[in-house]
């Protein structure tokens, strides 16, 4: 569940327009209108305090949505420099009200609408994705660190089923970011028992059969080239004609 925030074009949300945590546009990267054109961005306008509640409110409807067609549960993105991570990083939360001006304020958007997933689902069927180390669109916030961790000691109190912390992609990385690699997870995981798993994905992008591959140890490609990630034009290309792995016959 998503709330693109100032990564939308408005001819996808000719009502309300682009809106964001604060007034203020993506730089770099494009975007798509509802022709499917590659465009750029262009400005959003801070979403108005009464409005907040409204949003909260989309994401329950959704969630009940979600419930009634049959799916298992839902999945939050407040990453990628969406609606939600907006308001929680501060390169983009220049708010005066509740909403801004500390770790409380920036996050408490994030929290009201976990807390309205809540009313449709246990916390055991509702999974965060956050992605503070993204530079897509100008994001990255000197003090991501510290605003992940706090989410994270607030999430201790009231958790969630469980927390996708996205490490990075092809949108590269920020210097003004003190990064949480996937190898301090690794040694949060091992060492410490910080973390309940450690999940992937790419891996199975690019290798049909992963799981039989593991078990045989038969080799595994290289991760497909980012470009193939998101882009319908590419078609099937690089997303679903990557063959099953054949072993050799074993010589006589």
């Amino acid at each position: 569940m998503w709330h693109m925030g100032r990564q939308c074009h408005p001819s996808l949300s000719p009502n309300g327009g682009v809106v964001s945590a604060s007034a203020n546009c993506c730089t770099g990267g494009r975007t798509r209108n509802n022709k499917g054109e590659s465009v750029g961005f262009e400005m959003a306008r801070a979403l108005e305090t009464n409005e907040i509640a409204g949003v909260v409110e989309d994401y329950r409807r959704c969630a009940e949505l979600a419930k009634q067609v049959g799916f298992d549960g839902v999945k939050l993105s407040a990453g990628g420099g969406y609606l939600i991570d907006t308001f929680l990083q501060s390169v983009t939360n220049e708010r005066t009200d509740q909403y801004s001006g500390s770790f409380e304020n920036q996050t408490r958007f994030l929290f009201e609408v976990i807390d309205a997933l809540k009313t449709v689902w246990p916390a055991n069927r509702i999974v965060l994705r956050i992605s503070l180390n993204g530079a897509f669109g100008g994001m990255g916030s000197a003090d991501n660190l510290e605003i992940l961790v706090y989410v994270l000691e607030q999430l201790s109190r009231s958790p969630v089923g469980h927390v996708a912390v996205q490490d990075g992609l092809g949108f590269g990385f920020t210097d003004k970011c003190r990064l949480t690699t996937a190898f301090d997870i690794k040694k949060a995981y091992k060492g410490r028992g910080a973390a309940d798993f450690v999940g992937f994905g790419r891996a199975f992008m690019a290798n049909p059969g992963l799981l039989e591959r593991f078990l045989n140890d038969w080799p595994l490609n290289p991760d497909v080239e980012y470009k193939y990630w998101w882009e319908p034009t590419m078609g099937t290309e690089g997303y679903t004609d990557i063959p099953a792995y054949e072993p050799k016959p074993e010589s006589a």
